[in-house]
């Protein structure tokens, strides 16, 4: 994704909604990554310039934290939570079937930018394990022949098949 000059203007706007000072580095970076559904190194040279950080310190804080990215996410990130309550009760079998539908492993997006997938340590909702969130919509006690027809809401899924 090219950012053009529309898009580094907006980007500029949003850091400079902070203070140029560095305690505010993690939430610039985190509403630029809710703005674009991730960092783009064109937002972090700014943020360098901003805060006068340097780049390699801003890579180590994006790519520390699971919640950043610097690569380009998917419309609808979906997030599988694999912690104990869910992986006893077959989140791994979601898992495989979200697989299986979207041709992607966790960590991928779909080849057209829709769907992202990835896998949660924990998503505090362990009384409807195993459980799944899209973007902010919570799916509770998902079970694999619901998976087809949950992301349907979000788009066709029979262009990933076949």
């Amino acid at each position: 994704m090219k950012i053009n000059k529309l898009d580094s203007t907006k980007m500029f706007n949003i850091i400079k909604k902070y203070p140029n000072k560095q305690q505010y580095t993690l939430a610039i970076l985190q509403d630029i990554q809710k703005k674009y559904n991730y960092i783009p190194r064109s937002a972090l040279e700014m943020i360098s310039d901003y805060l006068d950080i340097n780049l390699s310190e801003l890579y180590s804080i994006a790519t520390f934290y699971k919640a950043l990215s610097l690569k380009p996410k998917g419309k609808y990130i979906i997030k599988v939570c694999d912690g104990t309550a869910c992986h006893i009760r077959g989140s791994q079998i979601i898992i495989d079937e979200i697989k299986k539908i979207l041709k992607i492993n966790p960590g991928e997006t779909t080849e057209d930018g829709i769907f992202s997938l990835e896998t949660v340590a924990c998503l505090g909702s362990c009384a409807l394990a195993p459980v799944m969130v899209i973007n902010d919509k919570y799916c509770g006690k998902v079970v694999p022949n619901r998976i087809r027809e949950i992301l349907k809401e979000y788009g066709s899924v029979e262009k990933y098949e076949g």
